[in-house]
């Protein structure tokens, strides 16, 4: 168990198992089939789970790792039954997640930041504003003074909405007109929470990949107005991706870090899908870790992602 199980209560773990269970049932269901009938684990079992993998958004290139992996195991061990397999899945998927660096788990941040700047970058519909409003729900709970700034200026909608979300968790919004300069409002939260002596700053910002340049140009103008006041921030550029699009999340993911420096990813949308597999593709190829999952529509459906409870969860056959 890993040190976030320390924040990772039983309540975490059922809406977790509940989450997942479409991606569950489906990963476990292509790995059956792959072994069935079958007493070691041999090159035909070996292709079989290659394809079960793949089939479950695992993706090829993290797909190839883990094979590679289980037959570096089977090959030390001389003989590995099927029985085994499973547990040596679980390792090896385990092993290829990428931490969260220890001081940012949880939603304490570093004491010695503050306040703590988080930039949230991502696509329009993949669940941004809901993530910020969720964020700022969490932040909130675990004792801190919250501000979200507005940057996503070019839809009226996206300023509604995290309006919405302030009010609903009673936080304070720092907002313009649409049309606005983005960097103008990021400059005025900022500026409002250094005034306010607040701990948690989440700024949202527009996605528009069609137009890198212009996005790029954008978000960098954004963090030089934040850094002429918060010279180290923004502390956590969060991107958000839509876990229900598979592969396509992994390519946005692979745009986005093209044109920011992203530090964490939150992965959303997983309880309607049987795409989760998904995550590990996107956390073992753009070696960045992945701080948060979304599995429902509630206030508290968006959990801290724990690398072992999460793969814990996927092999929880009894739950199937």
């Amino acid at each position: 168990m890993s040190f976030l199980g320390k924040l990772f209560g039983k309540k975490e773990k059922e809406i977790l198992d509940q989450g997942l269970e479409k991606t569950k049932q489906g990963f476990l269901e292509r790995i059956s089939k792959a072994i069935i009938g079958k007493t070691s684990v041999d090159e035909e079992v070996l292709d079989q789970l290659e394809e079960a993998l793949i089939g479950a958004d695992v993706g090829v290139d993290t797909t190839l790792a883990l094979i590679e992996k289980i037959q570096e195991r089977v090959k030390k061990d001389k003989y590995v039954s099927t029985a085994d397999l499973n547990k040596i899945l679980h390792e090896e998927i385990v092993s290829l997640l990428v931490d969260v660096p220890s001081q940012l788990l949880g939603f304490t941040p570093p004491s010695e930041i503050k306040p703590f700047v988080i930039l949230v970058v991502g696509v329009n519909g993949v669940g941004k504003t809901t993530t910020i409003g969720k964020l700022a729900h969490h932040y909130k709970e675990a004792g801190n003074e919250v501000i979200l700034g507005a940057a996503d200026t070019f839809r009226a909608a996206a300023v509604d909405q995290l309006t919405i979300w302030s009010e609903r968790v009673g936080v304070p919004i720092v907002k313009q007109n649409m049309g606005s300069d983005p960097s103008a409002v990021a400059f005025d939260t900022i500026q409002s929470a250094i005034a306010k002596n607040a701990s948690v700053v989440i700024i949202d910002t527009a996605g528009r990949l069609h137009n890198k340049v212009h996005l790029m140009d954008e978000l960098n103008k954004i963090k030089r107005v934040i850094q002429k006041q918060l010279p180290d921030a923004p502390h956590e550029v969060l991107l958000v991706l839509d876990g229900s699009t598979g592969q396509n999340a992994l390519e946005q993911a692979k745009q986005f870090m093209a044109v920011t420096q992203v530090t964490a990813l939150a992965i959303t949308k997983l309880d309607g899908t049987a795409k989760g597999g998904v995550v590990l593709a996107i956390a073992h190829q753009c070696k960045i870790p992945v701080k948060y999952i979304g599995v429902g529509e509630q206030i508290k459906d968006l959990l801290l992602f724990d690398k072992d409870e999460f793969v814990d969860s996927l092999f929880s056959l009894n739950k199937v």
